[in-house]
């Protein structure tokens, strides 16, 4: 029987392991597969789910019979490639309002990565469906009894939130918001430039998946993070799991994420409130400035935007300025702005629904 345990991020944090079965990167049935992608124990996929739970309600709370704005919700978080869940603050956010927290980290990310696994691999972004609905099957079992019906809020950083915005259209009706942290909507060519390198990806992903596709990363934006950040957060990040240059990338991985891409493109039906929180302005990392502590510099923000009206029928945006890709590691003051605009989003989406 799988039971919750201590994790990593010390008191007021547990987490939750769980299998998915064997691992089946391209390669494993090749006879050299164990030399090349690791041992036979490495083929057991799994993933990790962590959760904060609220504290108990003060005793003015109970004396005055008031509940917290989000007694009745639940939050999972998905992060973003070459990621995983650290961000205590974001957590702490949601709990001090009543909210339970829970987050996943992803299969071959973070706590779920094996020894001899390919980081981060995914050959098809909707095989994310099985730790996400065990996610989700273990909110329901363990969440407390209440005479209604608790509300649940998806909130996914870059990669993480084009997986489950994925997810949310093809699963109407069951979560009751979308709260994105800096999107991959689009890829940074631009839908024109992503339509042009498609056909080159796919034909390298039928024969050859996990050959590498070289990148450009400095280690900028990890820079970024550690010069302006909370300081509690960036000093607890493993950099096995999120590393200062990203995990390499891989023809099958890309393929997938073009694919995402291709069908935010073509329109979602995502059927609740999104909002969409961006930086103000991108910044490119071909050198270290002090800018790239002021922008994004992961992602085209202006192409974001745009994909992000195609994603359903009632969409905020929400620039930051002073913002990094990941909003809520920001310098303090777009930091603060970011989480006012997501209290004062969240707020009045959760009145509307009483």
């Amino acid at each position: 029987m799988m039971q919750w345990g201590p994790d990593v991020l010390g008191d007021g944090f547990e987490c939750l392991t769980f299998e998915l079965g064997a691992d089946d990167d391209p390669g494993f049935g090749d006879p050299s597969a164990e030399q090349a992608e690791g041992p036979l124990h490495a083929r057991q996929l799994v993933a990790t789910l962590v959760r904060s739970l609220p504290s108990s309600r003060s005793l003015w709370e109970r004396i005055s019979g008031r509940d917290r704005d989000f007694e009745d919700v639940d939050v999972l978080y998905v992060h973003g490639w070459s990621d995983y869940f650290f961000q205590t603050d974001l957590a702490k956010f949601w709990t001090d309002r009543g909210a339970r927290f829970f987050a996943l980290d992803l299969r071959r990310y973070g706590r779920s990565l094996r020894p001899g696994q390919t980081p981060g691999y995914i050959g098809d972004l909707g095989e994310y469906d099985d730790e996400i609905e065990f996610a989700l099957a273990e909110m329901r079992a363990s969440a407390p009894a209440s005479k209604t019906e608790r509300k649940l809020v998806l909130l996914g950083h870059s990669t993480g939130g084009l997986v489950l915005c994925l997810w949310a259209n093809r699963n109407p009706g069951v979560a009751d918001a979308l709260v994105l942290n800096s999107p991959w909507l689009e890829l940074q060519l631009s839908s024109r430039g992503r339509q042009v390198i498609a056909p080159i990806v796919n034909l390298g992903a039928r024969y050859s998946p996990l050959e590498g596709i070289p990148q450009l990363d400095y280690g900028f934006y990890a820079r970024a993070l550690q010069e302006v950040g909370p300081k509690a957060d960036v000093a607890r990040i493993n950099t096995e799991w999120k590393p200062e240059k990203s995990h390499p990338v891989h023809n099958g991985w890309l393929r997938a994420i073009l694919a995402g891409h291709d069908l935010v493109y073509r329109g979602l039906h995502i059927d609740v409130p999104v909002c969409v929180l961006l930086s103000q302005r991108s910044a490119l990392p071909a050198r270290w400035s002090d800018e790239l502590t002021r922008a994004d510099s992961v992602l085209d923000v202006d192409d974001i935007s745009r994909a992000a009206l195609r994603l359903g029928p009632s969409v905020t945006l929400e620039r930051i300025d002073g913002a990094l890709h990941d909003i809520f590691m920001s310098a303090p003051e777009p930091r603060a702005d970011a989480y006012a605009r997501l209290e004062r989003w969240s707020r009045g989406w959760r009145r509307a629904l009483d």
